[in-house]
């Protein structure tokens, strides 16, 4: 097993950290929360936005700018304690019935049990590119950064810096890609008690809320021009950005010891065979 201590690695996370804070946005500034009846708050001067859910309403925000191709970074500390039930987000999306979406989903759980993080990728209206992960940090104790890195070759995501998983651009074998489509950039708290914990076993304990999750340092750096052809030529290191050796070792290290679930090796779920992306270098 690879370790989970990589200096050089380490080192470059640190300083796109620290790049990517001194650049981080304003809340008030940049989303819009757009439901929950008030239970959306952005407080701190904007620094910080809040998402609380009770049995009457969950809530949600969206980025007031829609975006095609760019990098999105948000600090996230996730529910305590029970948090059966409870799905929290952090997502990219379009609209219309053959959508684009990049999914960040964190799937509640009882008290002491691990949340799972489960990922999707859609292109055109085709998603089923789940993949699902147990974190190897507490999401609930403190504030984790998660990204999505999108441009035109591939789609990366990311947690506390390390790759979890790449979707690269496959056109050539007839595998959609999101290349048209500007997206927005959500959150959201809401109530998932029928599939989200243990296939929906377990149910949402009421006598623990409101249940609450926090936001922090969103950085949305992205092209917001509608033009495929402008947005295809911008200047900017997430245009170019793929992973190296070593972050490849690292998203191996990521999927070897706590990925839960991917698609890509669910040969039951595709009797006549795997997506084929699944099958390519």
């Amino acid at each position: 097993m690879m370790s989970c201590t990589n200096p050089g690695y380490t080192s470059f996370f640190l300083i796109s950290l620290l790049v990517y804070l001194a650049n981080a946005g304003n809340f008030n500034q940049d989303v819009d929360i757009t439901w929950g009846n008030g239970r959306g708050n952005i407080a701190n001067n904007g620094q910080l936005l809040s998402l609380s859910m009770d049995k009457s309403s969950g809530s949600g925000f969206q980025s007031k700018n829609q975006y095609l191709y760019g990098r999105f970074d948000v600090q996230l500390k996730l529910v305590q304690g029970n948090s059966a039930g409870t799905v929290t987000t952090f997502y990219l999306s379009s609209q219309g019935s053959t959508h684009d979406e990049i999914d960040f989903e964190f799937l509640g759980n009882l008290s002491g049990d691990p949340y799972t993080l489960h990922t999707n990728v859609y292109a055109q209206g085709k998603g089923d590119r789940e993949m699902q992960f147990k974190l190897w940090f507490d999401p609930t104790k403190d504030f984790h950064t998660y990204s999505v890195v999108w441009n035109p070759s591939r789609v990366i995501l990311y947690a506390d810096g390390t790759p979890l998983r790449e979707f690269k651009n496959k056109e050539s074998i007839g595998v959609p890609f999101l290349k048209s489509q500007q997206m927005r950039v959500y959150g959201s708290l809401w109530d998932a008690e029928d599939w989200a914990t243990r296939g929906g076993q377990v149910k949402t304990d009421w006598s623990q809320a409101p249940f609450t999750a926090s936001y922090r340092n969103f950085n949305a750096d992205g092209c917001t021009s509608s033009d495929v052809n402008t947005c295809s030529k911008a200047n900017s290191t997430w245009m170019y950005e793929q992973l190296d050796s070593t972050a490849q070792q690292r998203m191996q290290w990521a999927q070897k010891n706590y990925m839960i679930y991917n698609y890509c090796t669910d040969v039951r779920r595709f009797p006549q065979g795997l997506p084929p992306e699944c099958n390519s270098n």
